[in-house]
């Protein structure tokens, strides 16, 4: 469950992420190759932990990510990742046919093709800065704004280049009284490109509902996909598809606490050793100029598991002869057989001696 995302460059450019805004200087580029994104909530508080993969000539970005309460950002596990796709993973079954196809004897060749805390004031200064602290490669500020253009002279001072259609897609943010997560990145070789994997960062917030913001997503110009697991008390869906295709549920599975979350580490540590029920979502954006607002998460009618199944489908055979053709000599040997005895039970059978003649008596 992965978020691709292949962007052009813009003058300022700022790339659309799949819950957040990357920024880069006029003259530089970057591409968000990949982002995976893992959303907790336990009905009062959310945690998004998220890895991107970039490459480009950019020395440094920023990524800008709007939240609905005041944020606390740390390193997160690059393990969680890795543990949820093997959870999560499609399982293969083999289904056997019995008549052959177009493919297999006698038709043609055989063919084995496998198939937390609280809000910011209403009435405070147009921009606060709320913290800052350097984690691994990356300098972050958490921030609050009622102003978008005050949130833009802000970020402009401490070296961030702010396009106008991002700081249009962010009104809606500053209007709800929203902060942000301003994280400028840098490579690990000082004067190198951003490029590769970076560490995953965890975000934690208050939250009486489960929200992926995704509006800013819109700027994108090529289409998005987007790859969600969520983590909560039961089986989540999307409100609706706010302007992509209908999401796809790829995984839907209760893991129990003890033993079972033990066999996976980090998302034990996440769910601090809960049950919990793993969602993994799939979504296509062919267009994302549409995208016309967040997802919000909500509980399914059932718990239903599901698991993503993909098929092979083989001829059913025994031993190395298929199961038809031994049916059919099967068949035919039963015929026969109950031919020759039906012929052997006729010529045993006695023949019966013809009735004796009877001669009548002379006439008087």
């Amino acid at each position: 469950m992965l978020v691709s995302l292949q962007l052009g460059s813009l003058i300022a450019p700022a790339y659309a992420c799949g819950c957040g805004a990357m920024v880069v200087n006029r003259n530089s580029q970057v591409t968000v190759d990949r982002e995976t994104s893992v959303v907790g909530w336990d009905g009062s508080t959310e945690q998004i932990v998220m890895q991107l993969t970039v490459r480009g000539n950019a020395p440094e970005a920023a990524w800008i990510m709007p939240v609905p309460h005041r944020a606390t950002v740390r390193l997160g596990d690059a393990a969680l990742f890795s543990e949820l796709g093997t959870l999560t993973a499609p399982v293969r079954e083999t289904r056997h046919y019995f008549w052959p196809r177009a493919k297999d004897w006698p038709f043609g060749g055989s063919d084995d093709t496998s198939g937390a805390g609280a809000p910011a004031p209403g009435d405070a200064a147009p921009v606060g800065v709320v913290g800052r602290e350097r984690l691994g490669p990356f300098d972050v500020a958490r921030l609050t704004a009622t102003d978008p253009a005050a949130l833009e002279g802000w970020l402009t001072d401490n070296g961030f280049e702010l396009p106008d259609r991002l700081s249009t897609a962010l009104r809606p943010y500053v209007e709800q009284k929203w902060e942000y997560v301003a994280i400028r990145l840098a490579p690990q070789e000082k004067g190198g490109p951003l490029l590769g994997r970076l560490d995953p960062l965890r975000l934690r917030f208050a939250s009486d509902e489960l929200v992926y913001p995704m509006r800013l997503s819109r700027l994108a110009t090529t289409p998005q996909s987007l790859g969600l697991y969520v983590l909560a008390a039961h089986r989540m869906e999307p409100r609706g598809p706010i302007g992509g295709r209908p999401p796809e549920v790829t995984y839907a599975g209760r893991i129990g606490a003890g033993q079972e979350t033990g066999a996976y580490p980090a998302l034990g540590a996440l769910t601090g050793g809960k049950p919990v029920f793993v969602t993994a979502i799939d979504q296509s954006f062919p267009r994302p100029e549409l995208i016309d607002g967040d997802h919000e998460l909500r509980a399914t009618a059932a718990d239903t598991p599901y698991r993503t199944t993909y098929y092979r489908d083989e001829l059913l055979t025994v031993g190395p002869f298929p199961a038809w053709l031994l049916s059919l000599l099967v068949g035919a040997g039963v015929v026969a057989a109950a031919l020759l005895l039906g012929l052997r039970a006729r010529r045993r059978r006695p023949v019966a001696p013809p009735p004796p003649v009877t001669v009548p008596p002379p006439l008087r």
